[in-house]
């Protein structure tokens, strides 16, 4: 795990995505932050960059490549998979069959996106730095 790399939200709401990145600006991480709407677009980067993100914010619903499609990619792709980059499902809802799923597919987390800043604030703070005590396998390639 690359714990100074880029940190990758796929979200397809700007408004949730501006919210994101005032959340991350105030917490002052110096991992750099990346957005993409959908998670074709993230799947086209994770696969094509030699950059190791440190951690993954996804929602679930989302255009061309939903997010457990998306989960369900980079768990089958071995080169993205023994880089152990931390996946997590942000989610306006927690139905049960999609937790399920989530963690059928080796996911680190499903959370459900809080409403009011502060509370958003509170959980990303505590997962970033869960993350960053978290010991993880070296790989070699």
């Amino acid at each position: 795990m690359n714990k100074s790399g880029p940190i990758i939200i796929i979200e397809d709401d700007l408004d949730d995505q501006e919210l994101l990145s005032e959340v991350f600006h105030k917490l002052h991480y110096k991992n750099e932050i990346v957005f993409f709407g959908d998670g074709e677009a993230a799947l086209t980067y994770l696969t094509g960059t030699k950059t190791e993100p440190f951690i993954i914010f996804s929602d679930i619903n989302m255009p061309k490549l939903n997010g457990m499609e998306l989960r369900a990619k980079i768990h089958e792709n071995e080169e993205l998979r023994i880089k152990s980059i931390p996946y997590l499902f942000f989610s306006t809802a927690a139905e049960q069959g999609n937790v399920v799923d989530a963690y059928s597919k080796s996911v680190q987390g499903f959370f459900i996106k809080p409403s009011s800043f502060d509370d958003l604030y509170d959980i990303v703070k505590t997962i970033v730095e869960y993350w960053q005590k978290c010991v993880s396998p070296d790989y070699v390639r």
